[in-house]
């Protein structure tokens, strides 16, 4: 317990006594931190976005007229029960017809056909909306091959616009697996460029104690004591990195907030406020750790000499 309070004090000496060094560790790690963070809030619009997207995408289930509501109620039940559906929501014929007109009210030969008919021209539906875009092929595939056994009969569905939308839903899975392949490379290449600038940061850090090493090495000191030290170091330079980032995003993410909501999709300072406790942990371990792995590694090298 001694050694273990000498090493928190001499981490703390030698991070204040190399002031200028230590400040340098501690922008380039600042810097490591925010891009990090900026990372997650990338995430967090991109998923946004791709979430809004994949809301806007569904199949739609037209039945025969006629068709009574118990039966389209009894597949709509049948349908909740598959683990790839999300949401389902029925629309009767008056409503579709009331849809229309509201959609072609400026259509005046429209509306003058509909006054025509004695009938309403119109099915019922229902708007399926699955978990995964890549889902929508398996429940038509039911609807295809299940649905009249469900109902004990003949099938009550007159056509499912899976085949038009099936571009589109294609192009989007397409979409939503380049995007987060992408997102993956791009954070892996930053974070991997960010570790190297640090950890060269804090080699030359290290770089100005390299004679007191060789000293305390001559003179008996264990490894571990000589090392403890600059660990502690890269710790207090990691932490406090990673609370001046956290304070960096707070102007900033209440001006992207307030000026950018609509662009982006997602109103960033609330983002912010609601996972400040998660990205806390997220940037200070980060930090507590690359800091501790460059000094490690740094120290190492005057350890082996």
């Amino acid at each position: 317990m001694g050694n273990f309070k000498r090493i928190l004090k001499a981490g703390w000496i030698n991070f204040t006594r190399n002031g200028v060094v230590s400040a340098a560790a501690v922008l380039v790690m600042t810097i490591t931190l925010s891009v990090i963070g900026s990372l997650i809030f990338l995430q967090a619009v991109l998923q946004n976005s791709l979430e809004g997207i994949k809301d806007k995408v569904d199949i739609t289930i037209y039945f025969t007229l006629n068709t009574s509501e118990d039966k389209i109620f009894s597949l709509k039940g049948a349908l909740e029960k598959l683990p790839e559906v999300k949401a389902i929501a029925y629309v009767s014929a008056d409503e579709a017809l009331q849809a229309f007109r509201k959609k072609h009210e400026n259509d005046y030969l429209v509306i003058q056909a509909l006054e025509e008919l004695d009938e309403n021209p119109l099915n019922a539906y229902l708007n399926v909306k699955a978990m995964e875009a890549s889902q929508y092929e398996g429940i038509v595939k039911f609807l295809e091959g299940d649905s009249a056994k469900v109902l004990g009969g003949a099938s009550i569905i007159d056509k499912i616009n899976y085949n038009q939308n099936k571009f589109i839903i294609d192009r989007l899975v397409g979409i939503i697996n380049g995007a987060q392949k992408l997102g993956f490379i791009v954070t892996a290449i930053l974070i991997l460029i960010s570790i190297l600038v640090t950890f060269n940061t804090i080699r030359l850090a290290i770089f100005t104690f390299r004679e007191e090493i060789r000293v305390m090495r001559l003179v008996g000191a264990s490894r571990a004591y000589i090392r403890g030290p600059f660990l502690v170091e890269g710790a207090i330079s990691g932490i406090l990195s990673g609370l001046i980032a956290m304070l960096l995003f707070l102007p900033a993410t209440l001006w992207l907030g307030n000026k950018m909501t609509t662009f982006l999709g997602l109103n960033l300072f609330e983002y912010y406020l609601q996972n400040i406790w998660q990205m806390l942990v997220i940037l200070l371990g980060f930090g507590i750790l690359l800091g501790v792995i460059s000094s490690f590694l740094a120290v190492n090298k005057y350890l082996k000499a």
